[in-house]
């Protein structure tokens, strides 16, 4: 099995009819949005040591083209890809047709369900989420992993070491924009593990076919209020133009 397979399989469920109306990216977050309406966002990786694919003019283009960009080196322009992505399956019909359910927890507890689960247990936390370690507090050892080292931050390459040893493995979905997800799930594979977070794609390919137990992301309930409101806003607009949905166990 390939690194890419993931990222194929993801791209092969969106139809070829969707075109691209509209496409922003702020130093946060990246957004594509479609006249189906939908809304897809993925956080911004600014790397662009790598030169692009394709021409930053998406407006007019079929989306599943924008979201081969996800296989791009150029992080930049990966960022659109993921975009493009779920932009497809956050649109409301995708996600409710694959069994998303509505979350119960708000964003900023959104580690609580496994308030009780963790206890005494091995975690990883893959992403710098500042209230994890309040939220999974009961933990037996807690390990955050970040590649933007802040204080306490294990830096990501000690995955290999750390993952495999885990009970618990919460992902963030900007790991598929770096092309850090298929390593990563890999490595967690035997743990109960979550991908989690805004730029997660709400794909059932995820359990079915790469081992997640959970998935959890954000469907926008108005497309373009949430395109539009993370040009500058705060991160936590975009739950006023949508909710946290979930799947798995």
């Amino acid at each position: 099995m390939s690194a890419w397979d993931l990222y194929d399989d993801l791209i092969d469920a969106i139809p070829r009819d969707i075109v691209v109306s509209r496409a922003a990216q702020s130093p946060r977050w990246t957004r594509i949005y479609t006249e189906s309406p939908s809304c897809g966002i993925a956080m911004t990786m600014s790397a662009s040591s790598r030169p692009a694919q394709m021409r930053a003019e998406y407006s007019g283009v079929p989306l599943r083209a924008i979201a081969q960009l996800a296989k791009s080196w150029n992080f930049s322009e990966a960022s659109f890809g993921m975009a493009a992505l779920n932009s497809y399956y956050a649109t409301p019909s995708v996600a409710d047709e694959y069994g998303f359910a509505l979350a119960d927890a708000p964003w900023p507890h959104i580690f609580d369900p496994f308030r009780d689960a963790v206890a005494g247990k091995k975690v990883a936390v893959i992403g710098h989420f500042p209230f994890a370690p309040k939220e999974l507090s009961q933990a037996g050892d807690f390990y955050m992993l970040e590649r933007s080292l802040n204080e306490g931050d294990y830096p990501d390459s000690a995955a290999e070491y750390i993952l495999p040893e885990c009970d618990y493995v919460f992902i963030t979905g900007s790991a598929f924009v770096n092309k850090t997800a298929p390593r990563l799930l890999e490595l967690s594979r035997e743990s109960f593990n979550v991908v989690l977070g805004p730029s997660t794609p709400l794909a059932p390919t995820l359990i079915n076919d790469y081992g997640v137990s959970q998935v959890t992301g954000i469907v926008p309930t108005a497309p373009l209020g949430m395109f539009e409101c993370l040009e500058e806003g705060d991160s936590l607009d975009m739950f006023n133009f949508g909710h946290r949905v979930t799947l798995g166990s």
